[in-house]
């Protein structure tokens, strides 16, 4: 049913919580499991100086993110394959998908409602808006 699984991280707790899930996919299905750190150079865009170093900074961040994912593939017997890029994190999942052929996403979310949720939006919500693929998605809430 599922032979390419897309699970986007961040390294947080929403992600941690979804990938007892896309691995138990992959390993159901025989799938193999991409795994996307996303840098947001939208946020850090207005930054004069220093936006090279936050930069810097989250693809290590990304890059300890990937490794850990890998690992635990690794010990699941899961096939897994990682990448780092930049950009809008909803548009570049919604884009790398397409391009990969992906099959099913896999994503955390926090239990953010009211203002927060209307404020701080959700990369999440917008691509379960738009996907052409179906998406797990795992609800963590604030507290955990």
């Amino acid at each position: 049913m599922y032979r390419e699984i897309l699970f986007p991280t961040d390294g947080g707790p929403a992600s941690q919580a979804a990938l007892d899930h896309a691995l138990d996919h992959a390993e159901r299905y025989d799938a193999r499991l991409h795994t996307l750190y996303v840098v947001d150079t939208t946020a850090y865009a207005s930054l004069d100086a220093g936006a090279e170093t936050v930069i810097s900074g989250l693809q290590q961040e990304g890059e300890t993110a990937l490794q850990a994912v890998a690992e635990r593939a690794e010990d699941a017997n899961v096939s897994v394959v990682s990448e780092i890029i930049s950009g809008s994190p909803y548009k570049q999942l919604l884009e790398y998908a397409e391009n990969a052929g992906i099959d099913l996403i896999v994503m955390g979310t926090h239990g953010r409602t009211g203002l927060d949720r209307y404020l701080l939006g959700s990369v999440t919500e917008r691509v379960v808006r738009t996907a052409d693929m179906p998406v797990l998605t795992v609800r963590v809430s604030d507290d955990e």
